[in-house]
């Protein structure tokens, strides 16, 4: 079974990726700040991480970089953030995100994305 994890502080936002992922089939694991995400990611090596910026303790850009600096790892970062700016989207790519989704968000890019990056 292909695991998801989801790092985001907003409850409304995990409950409906978490009820879609499960949905579709993932096994999905939650992180409400990054050092919860990087733990997570320790132990449970999910295939794909979505992962909000603006987080408590440790911010999605330094979660990212960590998950791509881990050797033998292939998981893949979508970053799903409120930061639309060109200068947040380039900082997303720079650390290492394989795609980055602005809020407010589409469920079904969303889920097409993480399909598209499991297979």
């Amino acid at each position: 079974m292909k695991k998801v994890l989801i790092v985001d502080d907003e409850p409304n936002i995990i409950m409906s990726l978490e009820f879609l992922m499960k949905k579709s089939g993932f096994e999905v694991f939650i992180a409400r700040d990054g050092s919860e995400a990087i733990s997570i990611v320790d132990n449970e090596t999910p295939h794909v991480v979505v992962l909000d910026i603006m987080m408590p303790k440790v911010d999605g850009y330094e979660v990212c970089k960590y998950i791509k600096k881990q050797k033998g790892l292939s998981t893949k970062v979508i970053f799903l953030s409120a930061k639309g700016k060109e200068s947040d989207i380039q900082k997303g790519y720079d650390s290492g995100a394989d795609f980055y989704m602005t809020k407010p968000f589409s469920t079904k890019n969303l889920m097409q994305k993480v399909d598209e990056l499991t297979n």
